[in-house]
C-alpha cells in the first residue's frame, strides 16, 4: 500500500509526502522498505519524509522515531538529505514544535493545514496515536500544526502533529499487531469509540481515506462477518 500510494502521488503531483510513526509494528514495514526489491520501487528523490511525532531526545537516542526509520530504511534508500524533515527533539519540546510547524508551513507553502499524501500511525494500548493522549489539551487544538506534549504516564516529553493535520491527510494507515492491542482495536474499530478516551478514534480524514492493517492477534476481539 505504501508503494502504491507513493507511485500514485509522484505520478500525479511529482512528489510524495509521508509522515511516519515509531513503534514495533511500523518497524516491520520500514525494514521491508530498506530491502530489495522495495528500496528501488520508489523514486526517492521525489519523496519527502516527515514524522507524526517524536520524543524530546537526540536523533541517535534509542527511543528516537527518526533513528528507527533511519536505521531500518532511510539509510538504505537513495533519498536526498534535504527530503528528510525530522523533528529536532534535542532542542526541547517547545522549540522543536515551533521549528517543526515552521518547516511544515514553509514546505507546503500554506497558512492553513498541510495535506500529507500518507500518514502512518500506530495505536497504543491506551488508545493514543502519534503523541495524542487521552485527557491531553492537545486534543482540542484547532489552529496549531505541531505541539509540545508532556504525557503524565511517560517520563519523556514529546512533539506531535495535531488532529486537524491528521484529519486533513489524503490517506491514513493505522498499523496494529499483537494480542496486547486486541482490546483497543475492538474499541476503536468494532465499537466505533470516538471520544477523547481513545484519541485514535478521533482520527477521521475529512476528505481522505482511513485504512487499518492489523494482524490476526490484534483482530482477535473484533466481530467480523463470516
Amino acid at each position: 500500500r505504501f508503494l502504491a500510494l507513493a507511485r500514485e502521488s509522484i505520478a500525479s503531483a511529482e512528489k510524495f509526502t509521508v509522515a511516519l510513526s515509531g513503534g514495533s509494528t511500523p518497524r516491520r514495514l520500514f525494514s521491508l522498505l530498506g530491502t530489495d526489491p522495495y528500496q528501488e520501487s520508489v523514486d526517492w528523490k521525489r519523496a519527502h519524509v516527515f514524522w507524526a511525532d517524536e520524543r524530546a531526545v537526540p536523533r541517535d537516542h534509542p527511543e528516537s522515531n527518526f533513528k528507527l526509520a533511519f536505521d531500518t530504511f532511510l539509510s538504505a534508500v537513495p533519498i536526498p538529505t534535504a527530503n528528510i524533515h525530522r523533528i529536532k527533539g534535542e532542542d526541547g519540546p517547545d522549540k522543536a514544535a515551533k521549528e517543526y510547524e515552521d518547516d511544515l508551513r514553509s514546505f507546503f507553502e500554506i497558512q492553513g493545514l498541510p495535506m500529507f499524501d500518507l500518514i502512518i500511525l500506530g495505536i497504543g494500548e491506551d488508545g493514543h496515536t502519534a503523541s495524542l493522549f487521552s485527557g491531553s489539551s492537545a486534543l482540542g487544538e484547532t489552529t496549531r500544526l505541531a505541539l509540545p506534549v508532556y504525557p503524565e504516564r511517560s517520563g519523556t516529553s514529546r512533539v506531535t502533529i495535531t488532529l486537524p493535520v491528521l484529519n486533513n491527510a489524503a490517506h491514513i494507515l493505522f498499523l496494529a499487531s499483537g494480542h496486547a492491542k486486541a482490546n483497543i482495536v475492538a474499541g476503536v474499530i468494532g465499537e466505533g469509540k470516538t471520544s477523547g478516551q481513545y484519541p485514535a478514534g478521533l482520527v477521521n480524514p475529512a476528505h481522505g481515506s482511513l485504512e487499518w492493517f492489523i494482524d490476526k492477534d490484534a483482530a482477535a476481539k473484533l466481530s467480523l462477518p463470516r
